[in-house]
């Protein structure tokens, strides 16, 4: 993709702060006014998709006149999100400075063109937060359909994945699929939601220094004076000096270190990692072997591959003595389940052998 550098004209890290939803002028100005200075970019959401019908979706498009007081009275860059190409156009005709396209619209192709073709050749930053489903190739799919249209300021957001399963998070951070992003394109900046991702003003500051660890470029965080009578989102909102707080406590990593004790303890340490990791390997190899025998014997007698009450015995057991180790429970799940469709796979190919359908 063909990439402006934009990220540089603002200071590092990169703050994005303000409403969930723009409720009324006042609001706007008092909140903008309580910032804190790190804040480059006044964020509010003007148009909001919804979940269900009947639920606040937005002052439309009389925000925008709230958007351009900010900016005029206290010099903020803007933003908002857009979810269709009229929201394109519109926040192009108020000289909104940056636009975003939000998780429910990132996963629509179609909408996404639209909203491309709208903003064509457009010196405007686009932002793309990461679909609502775990799936980088549409997230990246969204960014090149913009870039098709001649944008080149773009920038990517990582605000959580959508699960069925409600835990600790609103939002899942599935950290490895941003890092993958990060890692493919070096060149897009990348910001976390901590707000989306934690659903808990309370988590928000935990979620934003793990993005730093990570390295990302900055932070969109959702501020409300008086957070708990919020129009939307009301549970995920800080007030601006809690945002003053998180920022404060905030540690910025470095993404090199010129120390030299530093790169040769780091070193070492990566090559006991490597070692440990080809050990691993070379144990699933010879796990998937007895797998393999496994499966000719229960050919052999007619025995189906699956057998729920082995596998329920070994995920206890291994969950127990993970904990022992010290390892997260969650670790040992995720990574018993992958070995045990691997073997599962591997013992429905031998079953398959030399077997009509």
């Amino acid at each position: 993709m063909n990439i402006t550098n934009w990220i540089d004209d603002f200071k590092e890290p990169l703050f994005i702060a303000g409403p969930c939803s723009a409720e009324s002028e006042e609001q706007m100005l008092r909140i903008a006014s309580e910032l804190p200075p790190q804040v480059k970019i006044f964020r509010a959401g003007i148009w909001k998709p919804r979940t269900k019908p009947n639920s606040f979706e937005g002052v439309g498009a009389i925000g925008l006149n709230w958007l351009k007081k900010v900016k005029d009275d206290y010099g903020f860059k803007i933003t908002t999100e857009i979810a269709n190409a009229n929201h394109a156009k519109l926040a192009l005709e108020y000289d909104v400075d940056i636009l975003w396209i939000g998780a429910r619209t990132t996963v629509n192709p179609f909408q996404v063109q639209e909203i491309a073709e709208a903003l064509k050749g457009t010196d405007k930053i686009v932002l793309v937060k990461n679909p609502v489903n775990p799936d980088l190739d549409l997230w990246i799919g969204a960014l090149e359909r913009l870039n098709g249209q001649g944008i080149t300021k773009l920038g990517a957001i990582h605000r959580g994945f959508s699960t069925y399963k409600k835990d600790r998070y609103r939002n899942q951070p599935q950290w490895q699929i941003a890092l993958d992003f990060k890692n493919k394109y070096p060149e897009i900046p990348l910001l976390c939601d901590p707000s989306h991702i934690a659903g808990d003003r309370n988590l928000v500051e935990e979620v934003a220094q793990k993005s730093f660890n990570f390295g990302f470029d900055g932070l969109m965080v959702e501020t409300h004076h008086t957070p708990d009578e919020a129009w939307s989102d009301a549970a995920q909102q800080v007030t601006p000096e809690k945002l003053k707080s998180i920022i404060k406590n905030l540690k910025i990593r470095s993404l090199d270190q010129e120390n030299v004790d530093y790169h040769l303890t780091l070193e070492r340490l990566r090559n006991q990692i490597d070692d440990k990791d080809r050990a691993v390997l070379e144990l699933l190899s010879e796990r998937m072997k007895v797998a393999k025998e496994i499966g000719e014997l229960k050919k052999e007698h007619n025995i189906t591959v699956y057998q729920p009450k082995r596998w329920n015995n070994l995920r206890e057991c291994m969950i127990e003595l993970a904990l022992e180790q010290g390892l997260s429970e969650q670790f040992v799940h995720d990574f018993m389940t992958a070995i045990h469709q691997e073997s599962i796979k591997i013992q429905n190919t031998i079953m398959a052998e030399n077997t009509s359908i």
